[in-house]
């Protein structure tokens, strides 16, 4: 099993994981979150970064390094907009849109190198 291969099914049994739970304490609440709205986004933008992040690797540290810290952020992203769409906590609702702002500029930065670099 390649590593691609092994990380989309580490994912994928990363989001089986709460239902398992869930149905192994069924009706004790040991899994009260887990069928949330913001853990359901939550898992999915985490599902997502992790399946970008499983990249074939070039030997180029520079290359891997910036296609994989693309997805990365894209997941920090993903998650401060969670934070944006369910959060109640006016500090981390901030820290959520300073999150934004520097990793999408940060992407940018990588994929203008990417582009630059011939990659």
């Amino acid at each position: 099993m390649n590593r691609k291969t092994l990380l989309a099914a580490l994912a994928a049994l990363a989001l089986a994981v709460p239902a398992l739970a869930e149905d192994a304490h069924q009706g004790h609440g040991a899994a009260a979150g887990a069928e949330s709205p913001s853990s359901t986004a939550f898992a999915e933008a985490n599902a997502r970064m992790h399946e970008g992040m499983a990249i074939d690797y070039t030997g180029d540290a520079d290359v891997d390094f910036v296609r994989g810290m693309i997805a990365h952020h894209q997941g920090a992203i993903d998650m401060a907009r969670v934070e944006l769409e369910f959060g109640k906590d006016p500090a981390l609702r901030k820290l959520a849109e300073e999150i934004i702002a520097a990793q999408e500029g940060e992407i940018r930065m990588m994929r203008e190198w990417l582009e630059k670099n011939g990659r």
